[in-house]
């Protein structure tokens, strides 16, 4: 995008221009080596990433299963990635690295505009974020997600690529148990989903819609990516809320 495009985007409401585009200087010299560290314990597949457009303001919707998924889709997406996350990893040298390499603090609790706007500065100067719309690592089966996602895509008319971490915890793993050396992950990106830019003001109830049109979109790819690849989720972390509400042992699923 020209600058003075950009510019212009920006003074669109909600108006970015004094919203911050993090730099991502420290992530371009330092993916390459990720790449080779990663493959080197683990036994990495990436599927797809042909959909990842080499221009053009982009958004990444996850699934969120381990402690490994953010490192692993910031180290193989083909451009670089400006990725929520959550702003109690800010701290000290890991909260450091996590601004050089141009991270985004979000408050998971409560509505943070300063997150969004942030993020949609990234996408009106042409750049890429990804966010895990269930909001916290999980089963990773997207039974429900939070609105951030499509509500970026409904402002900036970003397309949005549909991604399933496959692999990245173990079963009965916990919150922040990785898997053993030689684990084998599987990263499916899918074909750009595309949603009618709105204009202002996006009322709660367009965004209500938007989000289970996406949350159905993203399922499909999820499901096509578990048939692609032959393998299955981990289901919930043990003593969590999801595991206590949703789970079933498989013989007894339908």
């Amino acid at each position: 995008m020209s600058s003075s495009l950009s510019r212009a985007a920006h003074r669109e409401l909600p108006r970015t221009d004094n919203a911050v585009h993090p730099s991502h200087r420290l992530l371009r010299s330092m993916r390459r080596l990720a790449r080779v560290l990663l493959r080197h314990r683990y036994d990495v597949h990436i599927h797809g990433l042909e959909h990842i457009s080499r221009r053009g303001g982009l958004i990444i919707a996850s699934n969120h299963v381990g402690v490994l998924d953010g490192p692993l889709l910031v180290a193989f997406a083909t451009r670089p990635v400006h990725a929520l996350t959550k702003k109690e990893m800010f701290v000290g040298g890991v909260g450091a690295g996590l601004r050089a390499a141009g991270q985004i603090p979000l408050s998971r609790y409560e509505v943070d505009p300063s997150a969004m706007k942030d993020c949609l500065k990234v996408l009106r100067d042409g750049g890429v974020v990804a966010i895990y719309p269930e909001g916290t690592r999980g089963s990773g089966e997207l039974r429900e997600i939070r609105s951030g996602a499509s509500y970026l895509a409904m402002v900036s008319g970003a397309p949005v690529v549909p991604l399933a971490m496959i692999g990245t915890r173990d079963v009965g793993g916990s919150l922040d148990s990785m898997p053993a050396a030689g684990a084998r992950f599987d990263l499916v990106f899918g074909a750009p989903m595309h949603f009618a830019p709105q204009p202002w003001p996006r009322r709660q109830a367009e965004v209500r819609a938007s989000t289970e049109v996406l949350r159905g979109r993203l399922v499909e790819h999820l499901d096509a990516a578990k048939r692609s690849t032959g393998r299955d989720l981990p289901g919930p972390i043990p003593g969590s809320d999801e595991e206590r509400l949703h789970y079933q042992p498989p013989s007894t699923r339908g």
